[in-house]
Parts: structure tokens; sequence; C-alpha cells
């Protein structure tokens, strides 16, 4: 019997994100380069003799209910399975939150994968993504990880090979930015060829196991939408290009962005650029800065 689990769910960007077009159900179809970094929440599971679940957090703002995707993923698992014991769930997020690199999905990934284990379900890593779709169209990479296209609303995902490794340099300013607003004014149908990102060109980039192709066809189309609303984004990308960056990108709808490198002098500065900025509050340009690298599960 399994009483405790201590997991780590862990982030992703996007290295290419294309929005095809809005279907009539008001989704958007895309097609997307997703990776993980080593970023990463901690998520604790302790079996309970109660019944109920109960969530506590780290970040006061956030809910412990229904609300919270952690508490929908342990009870979407307990009621399927009829488990009666009690679960305690405890969130320590270290993910930026609401910044386009799926903290709340990996968060849930991670109880899916952390119930199936601890109550012994049986259930493979192909039906916990079927369940996890339920959930939100990211959790069931986060619960696949390392790189691979997804493309429909973000269910259908092929696996690709591990990308090479980098520095990568993650850097939130200190706006919000609403995934819903994104897409309601993106217009998907009406962008011109030259706005769409060449995920296919990417791909091979990422078959060839090519780093410096692959910061060449970074691509984000939501960027069209976000960064005129939020110049800080790039202001961000334009630091880390200046620093050295290979490549640099706003991650998911943002407003998250991420740089590549390949000389770790150059990532060390410009990581201290964006972390302290002039050396006071109003100089900085990023309120979370993480220097990490790609989380590849293959390798």
């Amino acid at each position: 019997m399994i009483n405790y689990l201590s997991l780590k769910a862990y982030g992703k960007i996007n290295l290419g994100l294309d929005v095809l077009r809005r279907r009539e159900d008001g989704y958007h179809e895309v097609r997307m380069l997703m990776q993980t970094v080593g970023i990463f929440d901690r998520v604790d599971l302790t079996r309970a003799p109660q019944p109920g679940i109960h969530v506590e957090t780290n970040l006061y703002y956030l809910p412990t209910n229904e609300n919270n995707l952690v508490y929908r993923a342990a009870k979407l698992l307990m009621d399927e399975f009829k488990i009666s014991d009690g679960l305690h769930i405890r969130l320590k997020k270290f993910i930026p939150v609401a910044a386009g690199m799926a903290g709340g999905s990996s968060d849930a990934a991670a109880v899916l994968f952390g119930v199936n284990k601890m109550f012994r379900l049986g259930l493979t890593t192909a039906q916990l993504m079927e369940r996890g779709v339920r959930l939100g169209a990211d959790v069931p990479y986060c619960v696949m990880r390392g790189t691979a296209l997804s493309e429909g609303i973000g269910e259908i995902l092929t696996p690709l090979p591990p990308v090479p490794q980098c520095h990568v340099l993650i850097a939130k300013p200190a706006v919000s930015v609403s995934t819903r607003w994104v897409y309601e004014n993106l217009h998907a149908n009406d962008l011109t060829p030259e706005q769409h990102p060449d995920i296919d060109a990417m791909i091979d980039a990422v078959r060839a196991h090519n780093i410096t192709q692959i910061a060449k066809h970074l691509g984000n189309v939501l960027e069209t939408v976000t960064i005129p609303r939020y110049p800080v984004i790039r202001a961000i990308k334009e630091q880390m290009l200046s620093d050295g960056a290979i490549g640099a990108q706003m991650s998911g709808s943002g407003p998250t962005v991420f740089g590549l490198f390949t000389d770790s002098d150059a990532a060390s500065r410009a990581y201290e650029h964006l972390r302290y900025g002039d050396g006071d509050e109003n100089g900085r340009l990023a309120r979370q800065v993480y220097l990490t690298d790609f989380f590849n599960t293959a390798t």
C-alpha cells in the first residue's frame, strides 16, 4: 500500500505554435511543437482515512476546491474507480501562474499519475492521457512530456526525438494574460500566410537534432495578439537576443518569454539583466526569471 507520493510537475514551452482555424464549435485547431523544461511544481499526495479531497497550496490566491485542476484530476479517477479513501494534495508552485507554461495542466497530470499509482488502478499512460483531455487540452501532453507535435485542439500528440540540450532562460513580466482573450482576438481565419510559423521546418530541425535551426524557426502566431497589448514581451525578447540568445519567443498565449542560449556566460548575463535590471524594481523587465534547460524524458 502506498500512503505518500512526492511528484514533480514540469512546465512546458512552445517551440512553435500555429493556429490553423477557428472551428464551428468555438475551439481552435492548432499545430504546436511542445517541449518540457526543467522548472517544476511539487505535488505531494497523502492517503487519508477519511473520505474527501483536500488541497493546500503555497499561493493564497489559488483555489483549493473543484476550481483547481488538481482537485478535479483526483476526483475524476476517484469517482470512476469508487475510491472511498481520502486524499490530501499539497501543491507547491514554482512554475509561473497564468503564464503560458501549462503549470495547472502539469499539476493535474501529476495527480492523475499519482492517484493511478497510489491506488493501483492499473491505467496505462495512454489511458491517463485519454482521461486527461477531459480536464484540459494540455493535460495529455503533460502526462506524456518530452518533445511532441500537438494537433487538433491539442490532444492529438506525436512524440518527436529529444531536442539538443541548451540553456533556457525563462522570464515572466508583471502582467497576466487571459488565454481566452488572446484566442478571441486572434481572428485565425484572417491571418496572412506570413504570420503563420513554419511548423514543418521546426519538425525537420528537431529530427536533425540541430539547435541552431530550431532557434531559427521559432514562431508563435499568438504573438500577433499579445505583444501589441503587452509591449514588455517584445522588450524581454529584445533583451535576450541582445545578450546572446540564439532565439527568443513568447510561450503559449503569454506573457512568459523564453530564450535559447548555447553560451553559458551569455545566458547568465541575460539572467542578470532581466532579474535585476538597473538595480531597482522599476528597471526590471521581468518579475520572475529562471535559468534552466530542457527536460527530455527519453534521455
